[in-house]
């Protein structure tokens, strides 16, 4: 959506950042709680998104998994975000209510994007007030966004209204949560062009072999 944009109109923006301090996690400031573990098969913490995942390809949510659930939780609450959007507040990607103690995991996909349905989740309203993934999509010229996945352990309590929005999120964690981890992975749009001249370069070099004369190989 934001590919055509102008880079200078992003590099004007590059001060105007939410702040990761803003997303749910970091709200809750210095309250201490166990640590869940949370790790992606498809990036290490603190790097960067596969094209595959964001806006500039096929837009499937990326694999999550996650450890160290305590006793007594009552159900997995996700919600993924990004710090770096040059809005008042991080920008929703995803959010997911109501998973089962014993569900340790999302592969690849299980969550709605615009072009892909996914799993039977209870998902809420991202951002753009859609039931769905938001792939990453930060504008050109603006750097490296950092997307946080934040999962959170619930005990018992008042029941999530059907489609839950960010607020509701943060009013749940803060009363509810009995643990609390982070993944964090990047992107931007200038590590689509890395990536595309990448291919670009392998596609050529495989393209040279294959028109090297027998017996000079």
């Amino acid at each position: 959506m934001l590919e055509n944009l102008p880079p200078s109109i992003g590099d004007s923006l590059r001060s105007q950042r939410a702040g990761i301090e803003n997303t749910v996690f970091f709200r809750l400031g210095r309250r201490e709680l166990p640590r869940i573990e949370v790790e992606s098969a498809a990036f290490k913490p603190g790097g960067s998104i596969p094209i595959q995942y964001t806006a500039d390809g096929l837009g499937y949510s990326p694999p999550l998994r996650w450890r160290g659930v305590p006793p007594l939780t009552d159900s997995i609450l996700l919600i993924a975000e990004d710090a770096d959007s040059p809005t008042p507040h991080p920008l929703v990607h995803a959010i997911v209510v109501n998973m089962g103690v014993d569900d340790a995991e999302l592969p690849q996909g299980a969550i709605n994007s615009p072009d892909h349905k996914g799993w039977a989740l209870q998902v809420g309203r991202n951002s753009f007030l859609q039931r769905a993934w938001l792939p990453p999509d930060p504008p050109p010229g603006h750097g490296e966004h950092r997307y946080v996945f934040q999962v959170f352990a619930l005990d018992g309590g008042e029941p999530f209204s059907e489609v839950p929005g960010r607020q509701e999120v943060f009013e749940a964690v803060k009363a509810r949560a009995l643990a609390s981890g982070y993944l964090i992975g990047t992107y931007s749009r200038e590590q689509k062009v890395k990536s595309t001249s990448a291919e670009k370069e392998d596609a050529d070099v495989q393209e040279k072999l294959e028109v090297v004369p027998a017996g000079i190989a």
